[in-house]
C-alpha cells in the first residue's frame, strides 16, 4: 500500500522586490516515488504547471541554500517572518517563488514519517525485484547442462 502526502498551500510568485502574486499550489508526496516531490501550480489557466524535483533537496533548503541549475532553494526571512525561496528555471522562463517556512517544514516531516532518510530504496523493492529476476528456474537447469557435449568430450575428436 502507498501512502500520498498532500498540502494544499499558497505560495508567493515573486516579479519584483515590489510586486508578488500569490499562486496557489500543492505539494505532493508519494511514498511509490520516494526521492520526489512533485508540486503543482495552479496558475489560473485550465493547465496547472507540475515541478518533480529531489525531495532532500528541498529539506536541505530549509536549513541552507542548495541546488543548482533549475532548482535552487535557500531559507531566508521576510518582514520578519521565516520563508524558503526556490527559484525554478525551464525553457519557458524562471520563477522565483516564497513559501512559508513553517507550512513547509511540517509537510516535509510528514514525508519523512511517512519514508525515513535513507529507506527510500526499500520503498521501491528493488531487493526483492532483483531476486526474484536472479532465482534459478527449471530452465535454467536444462540449459545448463545443454544439448551439447562438453569439450571434454572426445566424441569430437
Amino acid at each position: 500500500m502507498h501512502i500520498v502526502v498532500e498540502r494544499e498551500l499558497e505560495l508567493t510568485l515573486v516579479l519584483s522586490p515590489e510586486r508578488s502574486i500569490p499562486v496557489p499550489a500543492r505539494l505532493s508526496y508519494r511514498t511509490d516515488d520516494p526521492y520526489a516531490v512533485h508540486i503543482t501550480f495552479h496558475i489560473g489557466t485550465d493547465h496547472p504547471v507540475d515541478w518533480t524535483f529531489a525531495r532532500e533537496l528541498l529539506v536541505e533548503g530549509v536549513f541552507r541554500p542548495c541546488g543548482h541549475g533549475d532548482v535552487r532553494v535557500w531559507p531566508t526571512k521576510v518582514a520578519g517572518r521565516g520563508v524558503v525561496l526556490m527559484a525554478l528555471g525551464s525553457p519557458d522562463g524562471d520563477a522565483l517563488l516564497e513559501v512559508p517556512a513553517a507550512q513547509l517544514s511540517g509537510w516535509l516531516e510528514r514525508t519523512l514519517r511517512a519514508v525515513p532518510p535513507g529507506s527510500e530504496a526499500e520503498q521501491l523493492g528493488i531487493d526483492d525485484a532483483l531476486a526474484e529476476l536472479l532465482a534459478p528456474t527449471p530452465a535454467d537447469d536444462l540449459w545448463l547442462r545443454g544439448p551439447w557435449p562438453s569439450d571434454e568430450s572426445k566424441d569430437g575428436e
